[in-house]
């Protein structure tokens, strides 16, 4: 065991834990913003557009994240009308491919399950909205968003935990997060064990403060949900 080297990386090791939450909250955040909208788009009266969210959510959901990663950072590469175009600049960059891949996909797991959150909205509590004369926008608002959201805080958080390992991928695209800095290590000091335990370590460790802190949530915004149950 060559635990020295560990304590001597420990400053990559923070480095590379502040990027590993910046990649999650980023992803989660503005994935967030996206699914609300879609999410009633999912439960759409219209046929085309519920069916073209549920194509965007079943490609996402249904391919590895890797494998989304790879096609994104290696595979736009390939198209030279991406190349010539004013884009290309950021598609080049590891840092906004992983985000754009990580958004795609975790916005399509969140899609589904607000998606599912609307259906369980008892439909007397929508009757009771229109019966007060609300408009449809504030219908969601006041209504819908926060009863979808409160009914989909148990699988969400189970997402964001997802989510916050699946940063983990972003080293195979020369990103340092943990596991990048897990891997450096590995290759400069010839050590396997360590490195790896030490990752695991921190990724257990922000699980462990990302659920305490979204079982308070949960307690706050859901509890009357879990008195129903009980």
């Amino acid at each position: 065991m060559n635990w020295t080297v560990i304590a001597e990386n420990l400053p990559l090791y923070a480095e590379g834990a502040k990027l590993t939450l910046f990649l999650a909250f980023a992803s989660l955040a503005i994935s967030f913003m996206l699914a609300v909208p879609l999410a009633f788009l999912r439960n759409s009266r219209v046929t085309a557009v519920r069916y073209t969210v549920l194509f965007y959510t079943l490609v996402f959901r249904g391919t590895p994240l890797l494998v989304q990663l790879f096609l994104v950072y290696f595979g736009l590469a390939q198209f030279e009308l991406i190349r010539t175009s004013i884009l290309w600049p950021w598609l080049s960059s590891p840092m906004v491919c992983v985000l754009l891949t990580f958004v795609l996909n975790t916005t399509a797991y969140t899609t589904e399950i607000f998606a599912g959150g609307l259906r369980h909205i008892p439909v007397g509590e929508i009757e009771a909205a229109r019966a007060y004369g609300m408009s449809r926008r504030t219908q969601a608002l006041r209504i819908l968003i926060p009863a979808m959201l409160t009914r989909s805080l148990p699988l969400y958080g189970n997402e964001m935990i997802m989510m916050l390992h699946a940063t983990s991928l972003a080293s195979t695209v020369t990103l340092l997060e943990t596991t990048g800095v897990a891997r450096m290590i590995t290759l400069t000091d010839y050590i396997q064990f360590e490195p790896y335990v030490t990752a695991a370590a921190i990724y257990l460790a922000l699980t462990f403060v990302l659920v305490s802190g979204f079982q308070v949530v949960q307690r706050r915004w859901a509890g009357y949900l879990e008195n129903r149950i009980g």
